[in-house]
Order: C-alpha cells, then sequence, then structure tokens
C-alpha cells in the first residue's frame, strides 16, 4: 500500500512530518516540491585558479612540501 508523507529535507537528511502506518521498513522514493538554495560563501581560491597551462609534476609538489619551521621550537617530525 502507498502512503504519502509530508516532510523536510535538510543538510542530508529527511525528516518525516508523521510515521507512516504499518510500516516499519520500506523502499521510498523522494520527490523534491521545492528548493531553497544555500547562499555560496565567498572564497578566496578556487580549484584550479593556479594551474597555468602546465599541469603539475611531482617535483612542483616536493617543493612546496612543509618540513616544518626551525624558528618555531615545535617538534615537525
Amino acid at each position: 500500500m502507498l502512503q504519502a508523507i509530508e516532510g523536510i529535507y535538510k543538510y542530508g537528511k529527511v525528516e518525516l512530518r508523521e510515521l507512516p502506518k504499518d510500516i516499519s521498513e520500506s523502499l521510498v522514493i523522494v520527490t523534491f516540491l521545492k528548493s531553497e538554495k544555500l547562499p555560496q560563501k565567498k572564497q578566496i581560491m578556487q580549484f584550479g585558479m593556479f594551474s597555468g597551462n602546465h599541469p603539475s609534476t611531482e617535483s612542483d609538489f616536493e617543493i612546496a612540501e612543509f618540513h616544518g619551521d626551525s624558528e618555531d621550537s615545535l617538534d615537525w617530525s
């Protein structure tokens, strides 16, 4: 028997307004009726903005690798 129950989808979870009758487990189909878009956060950097014309190489990552700061008195090993 099909039942339609109103609910809200929020951050990856569906919250039902009421419990279905005589169902303890079942497959469901969720239909989104209207959606509210999340405000996009301002980003300083975006993926690919420094990519240039040449793809990164292994040596690029070795140059950029952090090996600790000798002046901060912390053990980075």
